[in-house]
């Protein structure tokens, strides 16, 4: 892909790409409303959604992917080097066009099309469309970053983890693409899932089939499992109503993935695992409208005026291989999730801020939790949910439990240097959380909160009530009630419920709504508002909230 920018005045079968394309056409034909096969036919075609990403004060990331020709699918290496045109306007109209450009569509991106604008206004929304021949993208919109050193009186994301395809329908999004008050979307990790069928959840527990069918392990299969999830109207949709801010977590690679390897991956027969990470990474940057840090991950900073700064993550990238459950090294200083220059660009960020609020996007939970005082009837499906053994589980060892000198460190760094209103925002364990962040888990509340933890349920993956298919509110409340008894630090536990979070930021407090959906598995599943809490500046820590932010 390359760009030209012209503001104006104002998991276990290796296929071939041969394969992935033989596959690929029913993610085209899923992908319209109408006969999407005959469009591409005529021309190019759009099939994909638009999207943009990574607000700036002056800027953001727009993307598409341009099908050239028919048999230029993706994952396939097939079609033409295209020439898009792109625009972004003031209006829906596009009367008034602040910036235009062209930039070239190429196999070698899989006819992705990225475009990093700059000029525009802070903290205003601005549309956008793309043009190749006769064909044209929706429009879509997003909106600006407000001014470094703007004092705005708030900001507002939608906030989701957790999206596998085989689970349910993105009801989730589509809620949340029908609020006109966001100023970004944050995606908390696993944007798509990487088994194959019938893998998780067990087949007779599939609501729609992922594309293609068997794990993705190239180039070519991670290319098309994200072209199939970006073929859900309800995703295109809410890439066309927000920006997103997205991170990766073990799912955009693969389950439990760490610097060297994965519990999912075979070295044998699913070749290395340096060149599989490589492939998910490529195909990640390809289809997703995320800047890569210098490093050439997702860790990286934005700022939202002097209200907020988020400090984004990459705890997939750097970290040791997990923990044996039982071994007792999860202490060991030389173990690390982060890797240490991460880790030391997160507290200079974090002690050189000067915003009122520090946001981390974190995959995993960063608060302490025990879990060995859960009834033994408990313990085996919790350890199934958190994919760790059943016997003695006392930490999720793939969580921040699994490295505590590195949290050791970040907390002593936070309490030492009297950093407060750091709020962690996270996903990963399928369930809604409302954690304070203790230094010393064990005396608390008698000793320090460093920190305040939201933890954001699955928008489809399962929770425990999926995995022992029984009722709401029955075995979730045994297992609840046992956490908070043994984790005195957190405040609220939801295990049932599949939704997203809507974070308010104002200068007095950092506030999660959460919202629950009535039902994954129907296309047309409702929202209700369940609980919200907040964090008040300079208390560090968390208490409920009656109502939401209206």
């Amino acid at each position: 892909m390359t760009s030209r920018f012209s503001p104006t005045p104002s998991r276990r079968t290796v296929v071939k790409a041969a394969a992935a394309t033989a596959v690929a056409a029913p993610v085209i034909a899923a992908a319209t409303s109408g006969s999407v096969a005959s469009a591409a036919d005529q021309g190019p075609a759009f099939l994909h959604g638009t999207a943009s990403g990574d607000p700036l004060p002056d800027g953001v990331l727009l993307w598409t992917r341009i099908t050239p020709s028919p048999d230029a699918v993706p994952g396939s290496g097939k079609g033409a080097d295209t020439e898009v045109m792109w625009e972004v306007a003031e209006d829906k109209a596009f009367t008034r066009i602040t910036a235009r450009g062209t930039a070239t569509s190429k196999a070698a991106s899989d006819h992705t099309v990225k475009v990093d604008v700059r000029g525009l206004r802070p903290a205003t929304v601005y549309y956008f469309r793309f043009t190749a021949g006769s064909a044209a993208s929706p429009v879509a919109r997003t909106r600006t970053a407000p001014a470094t050193d703007a004092t705005t009186s708030g900001v507002r994301f939608g906030v989701v983890s957790c999206a596998n395809w085989e689970s349910g329908y993105f009801s989730a999004y589509r809620h949340l693409a029908a609020r006109s008050d966001l100023d970004a979307i944050l995606h908390l990790g696993d944007y798509i899932y990487e088994y194959s069928t019938g893998s998780y959840p067990a087949e007779k527990y599939v609501v729609r089939q992922h594309e293609p069918r068997h794990e993705i392990v190239s180039l070519a299969d991670y290319r098309l499992r994200h072209a199939t999830y970006k073929s859900d109207q309800d995703l295109q949709a809410l890439h066309a109503a927000h920006p997103l801010i997205a991170i990766w977590d073990d799912h955009e690679l693969a389950n439990d993935a760490w610097s060297g390897g994965a519990e999912n991956h075979t070295p044998g027969s699913e070749g290395e695992w340096a060149a599989r990470a490589t492939a998910a990474r490529q195909a990640y940057f390809e289809w997703m409208p995320v800047r890569a840090s210098t490093e050439g991950t997702v860790y990286r900073r934005l700022r939202f005026g002097k209200l907020a700064d988020l400090h984004l993550l990459d705890l997939r990238s750097f970290r040791s291989q997990q923990s044996s459950v039982g071994n007792g090294d999860v202490d060991d200083p030389a173990r690390t999730i982060t890797g240490r220059a991460q880790l030391d660009w997160l507290k200079a960020g974090l002690a050189s801020s000067d915003t009122a609020w520090r946001l981390v996007g974190t995959s995993v939970m960063i608060s302490p939790v025990a879990f060995a005082s859960l009834p033994a009837h408990l313990l085996g499906p919790i350890a199934g949910l958190l994919g760790l053994p059943a016997e003695g589980l006392a930490i999720n060892v793939d969580q921040w439990d699994g490295y505590t000198d590195d949290r050791k460190e970040l907390l002593k760094h936070l309490t030492d240097r009297g950093i407060k209103n750091t709020v962690f925002l996270t996903g990963d364990i399928h369930m809604a959380w409302a954690n304070d962040v203790p230094v010393k888990a064990a005396t608390y509340p008698l000793s320090q909160s460093a920190a305040t933890e939201f933890v954001v349920t699955s928008v489809t993956s399962d929770n425990l009530d999926d995995i022992l298919h029984v009722a709401p509110g029955t075995v979730s409340l045994v297992a609840s009630t046992a956490i908070k008894a043994a984790n005195r630090h957190v405040k609220w536990l939801d295990m049932d419920s599949h939704g997203y979070g809507v974070l308010d930021v104002t200068a007095e407090r950092s506030q999660m709504d959460y919202y629950v959906l009535s039902d994954r598995t129907q296309s047309g599943a409702t929202t209700k508002w369940a609980r919200s809490y907040r964090t008040l500046n300079g208390t560090q820590k968390v208490e409920r909230v009656n109502q939401p932010v209206l």
